[in-house]
């Protein structure tokens, strides 16, 4: 079974068990239990069901298990002949949230 949420914005494609990176949220400390309740389709084996454009009722259930730092990206910034080049980086915060249960 699985289910697509929507979060702050953003679609997640989840399943029990499965753990996932969201946008950074300050408010939760790990083993904090979340619930996602904008749940957009859930879909099992044998058929799909798809909201409009939310499901009623429906809401998965999830605990955190912490803050994390994802990948190092370098932005690079040049012009020709300019003698003009500039390096910078960043590094996007997460919170990992692992999948308890979906609830239809």
């Amino acid at each position: 079974m699985y289910a697509i949420v929507k979060d702050r914005g953003k679609q997640y494609k989840v399943s029990p068990g499965e753990s996932i990176l969201i946008d950074v949220r300050e408010d939760l400390k790990a083993a904090d239990p979340i619930e996602f309740n904008e749940v957009l389709a859930v879909g099992g084996e044998d058929k799909c069901r798809v909201g409009s454009p939310l499901l009623q009722g429906a809401k998965v259930l999830g605990q955190v298990e912490g803050q994390k730092i994802g990948e190092k990206i370098k932005i690079y910034k040049f012009k020709r002949r300019k003698n003009y080049r500039r390096q910078s980086g960043h590094r996007q915060h997460f919170t990992q949230v692992k999948i308890k249960e979906i609830v239809v």
